[in-house]
């Protein structure tokens, strides 16, 4: 259980964080966002230059395919939680631009307090996680997402978790046949997890009706 009651509450508090170096240049932290009780909640690598000016997680190119790809399979964007496993911007200044630089596996274990609140308070019925800096942040250890992509595993005796790559890595792909494979793939993964929920969905409301017949049954007083 989170020691902080809401959303708003632990992203003001993100807001201060100086676990790590990264507060340093960065212009905020970026919190996750999306409903609390959310059933998916998707974890990328870190806030894109975008992402830093706004305050908001997966604004930019990668978020725009991702919400194009979360609608394809049926999931919305607005009903997951959004978030990523470092809440601040590393980057190497290029003259005026900001290049994404990846973060090492120290900041994410620093920043790994982070999400598990967002988790704690969140409560999502499965995590995804896009690219190896969130399979870290979710898992505590690094594993290749090439070993477990697009496998259905159990995070917890509460949380099923699916690895899947980041969308940026399809911002870079070159070919149009490997573009074409990729983004089915992708799709594919990604349409586990909202299976997953659909039939989640559905499992929870036999189990709601269930419940509520069993206590009208067990009503005897005047309606």
């Amino acid at each position: 259980m989170s020691e902080f009651l809401t959303l708003a509450g632990l992203a003001a508090e993100e807001e201060g964080c100086m676990r790590c170096p990264l507060y340093r240049d960065a212009t905020q932290a970026v919190p996750g966002e999306g409903p609390r009780g959310a059933r998916v909640m998707l974890v990328g690598e870190q806030p894109g230059d975008a992402e830093d000016l706004s305050g908001r997680p997966f604004v930019g190119p990668a978020g725009r395919l991702l919400d194009k790809a979360l609608a394809k399979v049926g999931l919305p964007r607005e009903e997951c939680f959004v978030t990523n496993a470092v809440k601040h911007f590393k980057f190497q200044p290029r003259g005026k631009r900001r290049l994404h630089k990846k973060p090492d596996a120290g900041e994410i274990d620093a920043c790994r307090w982070w999400l598990d609140h967002e988790r704690a308070i969140v409560r999502p019925g499965i995590v995804v996680a896009l690219g190896a800096s969130a399979i870290r942040g979710v898992l505590g250890r690094s594993e290749a997402v090439s070993r477990l992509r697009g496998t259905l595993l159990d995070l917890d005796a509460q949380t099923k978790f699916l690895a899947t790559i980041h969308p940026s890595f399809l911002l870079r792909l070159t070919e149009e046949a490997d573009k074409r494979e990729q983004w089915a793939r992708f799709l594919g993964d990604l349409g586990i997890a909202a299976e997953w929920t659909r039939a989640g969905d559905i499992v929870h409301a036999q189990e709601n009706f269930d419940a509520l017949r069993g206590a009208r049954g067990r009503d005897t007083g005047p309606l």
